[in-house]
Order: C-alpha cells, then sequence, then structure tokens
C-alpha cells in the first residue's frame, strides 16, 4: 500500500504547554531515540521569545545537542527573521511558519492580523533565499475556529497560494482545536491536490472530539500521505479554548500497521518510547496502545 510519512511533533507542540520544563538532556534523548525509531521529521522546538513559551527556552541547546539521522528532517517552528536567524545557525533542515485561517485566533495566537503576518514572512523568505533551508507554510485552524465557528474554504486555497507565492516548500493544514469532520477533511484535501497535484500537503489533526484517527483515514482517501502526530498524545493549543492533544503516535502508526500502509517508522519502539515518555513527565498520557497494548498482544487462559 501507499508510503505514509510519520512527522513527530511532542517535543515542540507537545511539551509547549506541559506544566512542567522537560529538563535538555531529556528532550536531546527523546528526540534521538525518535530519530532511530525511524520517523521522518520532527519538529525540535520553536525559536519563539522564552518568555512566550518557557518550556522551550533552551532551543538551541536542543537543536545543538540532537544527534542529526540521515533521511530524518529536523524542523522547527519560528515567529520571526530573529527566529529564522536562530534556526539558520543552528543549521534547521526547515522552518515552519504559522499563521491561522480565522483573523480572531491570529490575533489572539500572534497578536497581528492574518495580512500582517503575511508580510513579516516575507522578509523571512527573503532571509532564507539561499540557505537551503526549506520553508513549510501552516494553516492553523483550517477546519474550524473556537471563535469565528465555520471557515470558508476559498480563505483556505486563497493562503495556500499566498505561501507558495512566497516560495513555501509545503503546506501543513491544521485542525488546531479539533474541530473537522471526516468529511471536511476529504472534501477540502480533495479539492487541495486537485489544484496543486505535486505539492507536499501535511495534515496535522487534534483529537480533541475523538476524530483524529477517522479524519486521518480521510485524508489518506484523498491522497495525504503526511501527518503530524505527538508521542502520546500530548499537545493542544494554549489560544484555543477546550483543545486538547494531537492524535497520538503510536496510536496513528497502529492503526495504519495493521491496515497494511507502508512506514519506516518502528512501532514498538514508539510504544517504548512512550512509555518511558509517561514515567519522565510522571502523568498518564491519553494515548489508547500504551495502555491496551497491540491487537497481536494475546493473553493466556487460566483454567482454575
Amino acid at each position: 500500500m501507499e508510503r505514509i510519512f510519520i512527522q513527530e511533533v511532542v517535543t515542540r507542540d507537545g511539551f509547549q504547554i506541559e506544566d512542567q520544563f522537560v529538563p535538555t538532556d531529556k528532550k536531546i534523548a527523546l528526540i534521538d531515540r525518535l530519530s532511530h525509531a525511524g520517523v521522518d521529521k520532527i519538529e525540535v522546538t520553536s525559536f519563539v521569545s522564552p518568555k512566550a513559551v518557557p518550556n522551550l527556552r533552551d532551543a538551541e541547546e536542543v537543536m545543538e545537542g540532537i544527534e542529526r539521522k540521515e533521511g530524518v528532517t529536523y524542523t522547527t517552528l519560528i515567529p520571526n527573521v530573529k527566529g529564522a536567524e536562530r534556526a539558520a545557525f543552528c543549521k534547521a533542515d526547515e522552518v515552519n511558519l504559522v499563521a491561522s485561517v480565522s483573523e480572531t485566533h491570529n490575533r489572539k495566537n500572534v497578536r497581528r492580523t492574518v495580512e500582517e503576518s503575511f508580510s513579516s514572512f516575507h522578509d523571512i523568505s527573503s532571509f532564507l533565499a539561499g540557505t537551503g533551508i526549506a520553508m513549510n507554510g501552516t494553516l492553523a485552524t483550517t477546519f474550524g475556529c473556537p471563535f469565528e465557528g465555520s471557515i470558508d474554504e476559498n480563505r483556505v486555497m486563497e493562503l495556500i497560494d499566498k505561501y507558495l507565492e512566497l516560495g513555501a516548500d509545503s503546506i501543513t493544514l491544521a485542525d488546531t482545536t479539533g474541530m473537522a469532520t471526516p468529511k471536511q477533511v476529504y472534501q477540502l484535501c480533495e479539492r487541495v491536490l486537485g489544484r496543486w497535484p505535486e505539492l507536499p500537503v501535511t495534515l496535522h489533526f487534534h483529537n480533541t472530539r475523538g476524530m483524529g484517527l477517522a479524519n486521518v483515514m480521510e485524508g489518506i482517501r484523498a491522497g495525504v500521505t503526511r501527518f503530524d502526530a505527538s508521542l502520546g498524545g500530548l499537545g493542544g493549543c494554549p489560544f484555543a479554548p477546550g483543545a486538547t492533544g494531537n492524535i497520538c503516535t503510536e496510536d496513528l502508526v497502529h492503526m495504519l500497521a495493521f491496515m497494511g500502509y507502508d512506514m519506516n517508522v518502528n512501532l514498538d519502539q514508539l510504544i517504548e518510547i512512550s512509555k518511558d515518555l509517561e514515567k519522565t513527565l510522571n502523568h498518564e498520557l491519553p494515548g489508547q496502545i500504551i495502555k491496551a497494548g497491540k491487537i497481536t498482544d494475546l493473553h493466556s487462559i487460566s483454567y482454575t
């Protein structure tokens, strides 16, 4: 079956709103284990102000401390040119830009209009020219906004165009608050890939309302092969009421593996890494597979 690319976001999206600061050495060790487990991309950290996201205040130390494995893309989220400079200094393979489709969410998230965000992206694009660093454009609240409700598909298409005009190499459509429905995902992805059939499109789902994995399957049916996920199901947008964690990496891989999809990642390694992460954080993770086990984990029967 079709090759599916698994992109891990736990050390950025997952850790950014944890109540505790995960020590730098543990972040580095986790990323190295994920690299060796075979994930295709890791969003390592975010080069934002430490005051805004104190849990990621060690961004440079983490980027400089990890082991780079061939075949794995190491990406970082950046908000501005200063973030691009920091990413370039740390030799990131890719930077991730984020703007919301929703004006209200964008103002709450970055205190700018959507137009102002894209204006600042021009400066980032100019800085990155000639560096060899790829640029991914993410559209938050693609499938719904907790403040504005439904999102116009035409506006999504318009903003993808804006990213591509800036020179973006790939696009992420993000369901920031878990408002997407499977039918909606299929329809939008079919439209996007119908217009840009060669465009690398990633889907970024949250499982807020329990539809994350169903949305993945409809994304695959529409032709999408790249999916963000977070180990253990950690994560959530701090500027979106009610948002819970991302879809869980090991749950996603488990589902696709037993459906026969081709992936590079090792499920057993992911499960062990997730169990260890639960111990590190000292609280239960939302993922299901580390609780229930794989569907091939059979139990002995005792006749007494």
